[in-house]
Protein backbone atom coordinates (compact mmCIF):
# COMPACT_ATOMS: atom_id res chain seq x y z
CA UNK A 1 0.00 0.00 0.00
CA UNK A 2 1.00 3.08 -0.60
CA UNK A 3 2.20 4.96 1.96
CA UNK A 4 1.06 8.92 2.35
CA UNK A 5 3.51 11.17 1.03
CA UNK A 6 3.00 9.18 -2.09
CA UNK A 7 -0.59 9.08 -2.74
CA UNK A 8 -0.10 13.10 -1.83
CA UNK A 9 2.46 13.11 -4.75
CA UNK A 10 0.47 11.42 -7.32
CA UNK A 11 -2.86 13.47 -6.25
CA UNK A 12 -0.38 16.70 -7.51
CA UNK A 13 0.89 15.44 -10.33
CA UNK A 14 -2.86 14.26 -11.68
CA UNK A 15 -4.30 16.10 -14.45
CA UNK A 16 -7.14 17.13 -12.71
CA UNK A 17 -5.65 18.29 -8.97
CA UNK A 18 -4.76 21.20 -10.23
CA UNK A 19 -7.22 23.47 -12.13
CA UNK A 20 -6.27 27.07 -12.60
CA UNK A 21 -8.42 29.61 -13.52
CA UNK A 22 -7.79 31.97 -16.91
CA UNK A 23 -6.11 34.66 -16.85
CA UNK A 24 -8.58 37.96 -16.37
CA UNK A 25 -11.36 35.61 -14.89
CA UNK A 26 -10.73 36.57 -11.14
CA UNK A 27 -10.31 40.65 -12.34
CA UNK A 28 -13.87 39.98 -14.13
CA UNK A 29 -15.87 38.98 -11.64
CA UNK A 30 -14.38 41.10 -8.68
CA UNK A 31 -18.15 42.71 -8.36
CA UNK A 32 -20.33 39.42 -8.72
CA UNK A 33 -22.71 39.02 -6.12
CA UNK A 34 -23.82 35.65 -4.74
CA UNK A 35 -26.58 33.77 -6.13
CA UNK A 36 -27.79 30.21 -6.68
CA UNK A 37 -25.90 28.15 -9.80
CA UNK A 38 -22.60 30.71 -8.53
CA UNK A 39 -19.69 28.85 -6.85
CA UNK A 40 -17.24 31.29 -4.75
CA UNK A 41 -13.60 30.67 -5.44
CA UNK A 42 -10.55 31.98 -3.37
CA UNK A 43 -7.76 33.54 -5.12
CA UNK A 44 -4.90 35.29 -3.95
CA UNK A 45 -4.48 39.39 -3.61
CA UNK A 46 -1.89 39.58 -4.97
CA UNK A 47 -2.88 37.67 -8.20
CA UNK A 48 -6.28 39.46 -8.68
CA UNK A 49 -3.58 42.88 -8.35
CA UNK A 50 -1.76 41.26 -10.91
CA UNK A 51 -4.44 40.60 -13.52
CA UNK A 52 -5.65 44.78 -12.66
CA UNK A 53 -2.14 46.06 -13.50
CA UNK A 54 -1.83 43.48 -16.46
CA UNK A 55 -5.23 44.62 -18.20
CA UNK A 56 -4.19 48.16 -17.76
CA UNK A 57 -1.00 47.51 -19.55
CA UNK A 58 -2.30 45.62 -22.35
CA UNK A 59 -4.66 48.76 -22.51
CA UNK A 60 -1.53 50.89 -22.79
CA UNK A 61 -0.38 48.86 -25.28
CA UNK A 62 -3.74 49.30 -27.44
CA UNK A 63 -2.95 52.94 -27.48
CA UNK A 64 0.61 52.31 -28.40
CA UNK A 65 -0.29 50.34 -31.33
CA UNK A 66 -2.97 52.84 -32.56
CA UNK A 67 -0.38 55.23 -32.93
CA UNK A 68 2.28 53.34 -34.60
CA UNK A 69 -0.57 53.09 -37.40
CA UNK A 70 -1.00 56.49 -37.24
CA UNK A 71 2.46 57.52 -37.54
CA UNK A 72 3.91 54.37 -39.59
CA UNK A 73 5.68 53.39 -37.17
CA UNK A 74 8.48 50.23 -36.73
CA UNK A 75 9.07 48.21 -33.64
CA UNK A 76 11.12 45.47 -33.70
CA UNK A 77 11.20 43.28 -30.43
CA UNK A 78 13.57 40.41 -30.03
CA UNK A 79 13.20 38.24 -27.16
CA UNK A 80 15.86 36.09 -25.85
CA UNK A 81 17.48 34.06 -23.40
CA UNK A 82 17.27 30.42 -21.66
CA UNK A 83 14.56 27.69 -22.22
CA UNK A 84 12.30 27.95 -19.68
CA UNK A 85 12.92 32.08 -18.79
CA UNK A 86 9.69 33.07 -19.90
CA UNK A 87 9.86 34.56 -22.73
CA UNK A 88 6.93 32.89 -24.68
CA UNK A 89 4.15 33.59 -21.60
CA UNK A 90 5.21 37.44 -21.59
CA UNK A 91 4.87 37.47 -25.81
CA UNK A 92 1.22 36.07 -25.25
CA UNK A 93 0.23 38.48 -22.92
CA UNK A 94 1.99 41.80 -25.04
CA UNK A 95 -0.28 40.40 -28.11
CA UNK A 96 -3.29 39.26 -26.16
CA UNK A 97 -5.27 42.40 -27.13
CA UNK A 98 -3.70 43.58 -29.97
CA UNK A 99 -4.89 43.56 -34.11
CA UNK A 100 -3.15 40.68 -35.44
CA UNK A 101 -3.66 42.38 -38.83
CA UNK A 102 -0.39 45.19 -37.15
CA UNK A 103 1.51 42.32 -35.10
CA UNK A 104 3.61 39.27 -35.72
CA UNK A 105 4.77 37.15 -33.94
CA UNK A 106 8.12 35.53 -35.99
CA UNK A 107 9.30 31.75 -34.08
CA UNK A 108 11.42 30.29 -36.94
CA UNK A 109 12.08 26.52 -36.98
CA UNK A 110 15.32 25.18 -38.21
CA UNK A 111 17.13 26.25 -41.55
CA UNK A 112 16.27 24.11 -44.19
CA UNK A 113 18.88 23.44 -46.84
CA UNK A 114 18.23 26.42 -48.95
CA UNK A 115 18.40 28.49 -45.78
CA UNK A 116 21.48 27.18 -44.80
CA UNK A 117 23.30 27.77 -48.28
CA UNK A 118 22.14 32.10 -47.72
CA UNK A 119 23.39 34.91 -46.04
CA UNK A 120 23.26 33.78 -42.33
CA UNK A 121 20.70 37.42 -41.72
CA UNK A 122 18.84 36.69 -44.90
CA UNK A 123 16.16 34.48 -43.39
CA UNK A 124 15.15 36.83 -40.34
CA UNK A 125 15.22 40.25 -42.63
CA UNK A 126 12.48 38.84 -44.62
CA UNK A 127 10.36 38.88 -41.57
CA UNK A 128 11.47 42.63 -40.43
CA UNK A 129 8.67 45.33 -39.71
CA UNK A 130 6.98 46.95 -42.50
CA UNK A 131 4.93 50.42 -41.51
CA UNK A 132 2.95 50.39 -38.92
CA UNK A 133 3.82 47.05 -37.17
CA UNK A 134 5.16 45.51 -34.32
CA UNK A 135 6.89 42.56 -34.97
CA UNK A 136 8.46 40.11 -31.70
CA UNK A 137 10.98 37.63 -32.50
CA UNK A 138 10.41 34.80 -30.10
CA UNK A 139 14.07 34.21 -30.45
CA UNK A 140 16.16 35.73 -33.29
CA UNK A 141 19.48 36.03 -35.09
CA UNK A 142 20.91 35.59 -31.62
CA UNK A 143 20.41 31.78 -31.65
CA UNK A 144 24.07 32.00 -33.44
CA UNK A 145 25.49 33.47 -30.62
CA UNK A 146 24.50 31.05 -27.43
CA UNK A 147 22.41 27.94 -28.51
CA UNK A 148 24.00 27.32 -31.56
CA UNK A 149 27.39 27.45 -30.42
CA UNK A 150 26.72 25.47 -27.29
CA UNK A 151 25.14 22.67 -28.65
CA UNK A 152 27.97 22.49 -32.13
CA UNK A 153 25.22 23.13 -34.51
CA UNK A 154 27.72 26.32 -35.77
CA UNK A 155 31.36 26.17 -36.46
CA UNK A 156 33.57 28.21 -34.25
CA UNK A 157 34.37 30.65 -37.04
CA UNK A 158 30.67 30.97 -37.84
CA UNK A 159 29.65 32.10 -34.22
CA UNK A 160 32.71 35.32 -34.47
CA UNK A 161 31.95 36.03 -37.43
CA UNK A 162 28.56 36.74 -36.48
CA UNK A 163 29.67 38.45 -33.34
CA UNK A 164 31.58 40.96 -35.29
CA UNK A 165 28.42 41.21 -38.00
CA UNK A 166 25.71 41.68 -36.05
CA UNK A 167 26.21 45.21 -34.40
CA UNK A 168 26.49 46.66 -37.86
CA UNK A 169 23.62 44.80 -38.79
CA UNK A 170 21.46 46.16 -36.20
CA UNK A 171 22.92 49.52 -36.48
CA UNK A 172 21.39 49.42 -40.25
CA UNK A 173 17.92 48.58 -38.59
CA UNK A 174 18.26 51.55 -36.07
CA UNK A 175 19.48 54.23 -38.57
CA UNK A 176 16.83 53.23 -40.81
CA UNK A 177 14.12 54.06 -38.00
CA UNK A 178 13.36 50.91 -36.96
CA UNK A 179 12.81 51.01 -32.93
CA UNK A 180 14.56 48.13 -31.43
CA UNK A 181 14.32 46.21 -28.42
CA UNK A 182 16.34 43.43 -27.50
CA UNK A 183 15.54 41.93 -24.08
CA UNK A 184 17.16 38.84 -22.55
CA UNK A 185 14.97 36.89 -19.79
CA UNK A 186 17.51 35.61 -17.14
CA UNK A 187 16.07 32.52 -15.08
CA UNK A 188 18.05 30.84 -12.48
CA UNK A 189 18.93 27.25 -12.88
CA UNK A 190 17.16 25.98 -9.87
CA UNK A 191 13.71 27.47 -11.16
CA UNK A 192 14.69 26.75 -14.67
CA UNK A 193 14.85 22.68 -13.54
CA UNK A 194 11.42 23.19 -11.84
CA UNK A 195 9.85 24.75 -15.10
CA UNK A 196 11.51 21.81 -17.18
CA UNK A 197 9.76 19.38 -14.53
CA UNK A 198 6.25 21.07 -14.04
CA UNK A 199 6.29 20.35 -18.22
CA UNK A 200 6.17 16.76 -17.67
CA UNK A 201 2.53 16.66 -15.53
CA UNK A 202 1.31 19.79 -16.86
CA UNK A 203 -0.57 18.45 -19.79
CA UNK A 204 -0.72 21.86 -21.15
CA UNK A 205 2.41 22.83 -21.64
CA UNK A 206 3.90 19.44 -22.38
CA UNK A 207 4.57 20.82 -26.11
CA UNK A 208 6.96 22.93 -24.71
CA UNK A 209 9.15 19.86 -23.98
CA UNK A 210 12.31 19.56 -25.60
CA UNK A 211 15.39 16.63 -25.93
CA UNK A 212 17.34 19.28 -25.17
CA UNK A 213 15.65 20.42 -22.00
CA UNK A 214 18.14 18.35 -19.97
CA UNK A 215 20.75 19.78 -21.90
CA UNK A 216 20.35 23.28 -20.56
CA UNK A 217 20.91 22.05 -17.22
CA UNK A 218 24.08 20.03 -18.32
CA UNK A 219 25.39 22.89 -20.29
CA UNK A 220 24.54 25.70 -18.01
CA UNK A 221 28.22 27.20 -17.57
CA UNK A 222 28.60 27.05 -21.61
CA UNK A 223 25.67 28.73 -21.81
CA UNK A 224 26.58 31.56 -19.45
CA UNK A 225 29.90 31.96 -21.30
CA UNK A 226 28.40 32.07 -24.57
CA UNK A 227 25.87 35.14 -22.80
CA UNK A 228 29.23 36.85 -21.49
CA UNK A 229 30.83 36.62 -25.14
CA UNK A 230 27.21 38.14 -26.24
CA UNK A 231 26.97 41.00 -24.64
CA UNK A 232 30.44 41.68 -24.78
CA UNK A 233 30.43 42.14 -28.64
CA UNK A 234 26.82 43.13 -28.96
CA UNK A 235 25.65 45.27 -26.08
CA UNK A 236 26.09 48.77 -28.27
CA UNK A 237 24.55 52.12 -27.20
CA UNK A 238 22.93 52.23 -30.28
CA UNK A 239 20.94 48.73 -30.09
CA UNK A 240 21.42 48.24 -25.99
CA UNK A 241 20.64 44.94 -24.47
CA UNK A 242 17.68 44.70 -21.62
CA UNK A 243 17.74 41.70 -19.10
CA UNK A 244 14.65 40.48 -17.21
CA UNK A 245 15.28 38.75 -14.08
CA UNK A 246 12.47 35.94 -14.50
CA UNK A 247 12.59 33.87 -11.90
CA UNK A 248 9.01 35.26 -11.08
CA UNK A 249 6.93 35.16 -14.40
CA UNK A 250 4.24 37.63 -13.56
CA UNK A 251 6.67 40.26 -12.45
CA UNK A 252 8.69 39.68 -15.31
CA UNK A 253 5.78 40.32 -17.62
CA UNK A 254 4.67 43.30 -15.77
CA UNK A 255 7.90 45.00 -16.52
CA UNK A 256 8.71 44.38 -19.78
CA UNK A 257 5.86 45.64 -20.95
CA UNK A 258 6.54 48.64 -18.87
CA UNK A 259 9.67 49.14 -20.33
CA UNK A 260 7.98 49.12 -24.21
CA UNK A 261 5.60 51.68 -23.53
CA UNK A 262 8.23 53.84 -21.40
CA UNK A 263 10.04 53.87 -24.08
CA UNK A 264 7.84 54.93 -26.72
CA UNK A 265 5.62 58.11 -27.08
CA UNK A 266 1.72 58.06 -27.70
CA UNK A 267 -1.39 59.78 -27.62
CA UNK A 268 -3.05 59.20 -23.89
CA UNK A 269 0.28 58.14 -22.26
CA UNK A 270 -0.68 56.99 -18.40
CA UNK A 271 1.22 58.84 -15.68
CA UNK A 272 5.15 57.84 -15.76
CA UNK A 273 4.80 56.57 -12.07
CA UNK A 274 2.50 53.94 -13.53
CA UNK A 275 5.15 52.67 -16.12
CA UNK A 276 7.85 52.47 -13.56
CA UNK A 277 10.19 49.87 -13.77
CA UNK A 278 11.39 47.93 -11.06
CA UNK A 279 15.44 48.28 -10.89
CA UNK A 280 16.16 44.24 -9.72
CA UNK A 281 14.11 43.00 -12.65
CA UNK A 282 15.02 45.73 -15.15
CA UNK A 283 19.03 45.39 -15.72
CA UNK A 284 20.68 47.13 -18.29
CA UNK A 285 23.46 45.44 -20.88
CA UNK A 286 26.08 47.29 -19.02
CA UNK A 287 25.20 45.89 -14.94
CA UNK A 288 24.99 42.74 -16.08
CA UNK A 289 27.98 42.38 -17.89
CA UNK A 290 29.86 44.00 -14.95
CA UNK A 291 28.19 41.29 -12.64
CA UNK A 292 28.97 38.76 -14.66
CA UNK A 293 32.81 40.04 -15.04
CA UNK A 294 32.91 40.57 -11.27
CA UNK A 295 31.49 36.70 -11.13
CA UNK A 296 33.04 34.40 -13.77
CA UNK A 297 35.30 32.77 -11.53
CA UNK A 298 32.43 32.05 -9.11
CA UNK A 299 29.77 30.53 -11.91
CA UNK A 300 27.65 29.63 -8.60
CA UNK A 301 26.78 33.57 -8.22
CA UNK A 302 25.83 34.16 -12.03
CA UNK A 303 22.56 35.19 -13.22
CA UNK A 304 20.88 33.12 -15.79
Amino acid sequence: MANKSEKKKDKRNSPSSKIRLLEETASKNINTKKGDGKTAIWIKNKHLAYELELKQLQIELMKLQSSVKKKGERILAIFEGRDAAGKGGTIKRIIAHLNPRNTRVVALTQPNETEISQWYFQRYATHLPSASEMVIFDRSWYNRAMVEPVMGFCTDEQNKRFLKDVPFFEEMLVKDGIKLFKFYFSVSKDVQKERFDSRKHDLLKQYKISPVDNLAQKYWNDYSIRKFQMLSETNRTIAPWTIIRSDVKKTARLNCMKFILSEMDYEGKIAPEKLAIDPKIIISGIDELKHMEDNLMRPNRLRG
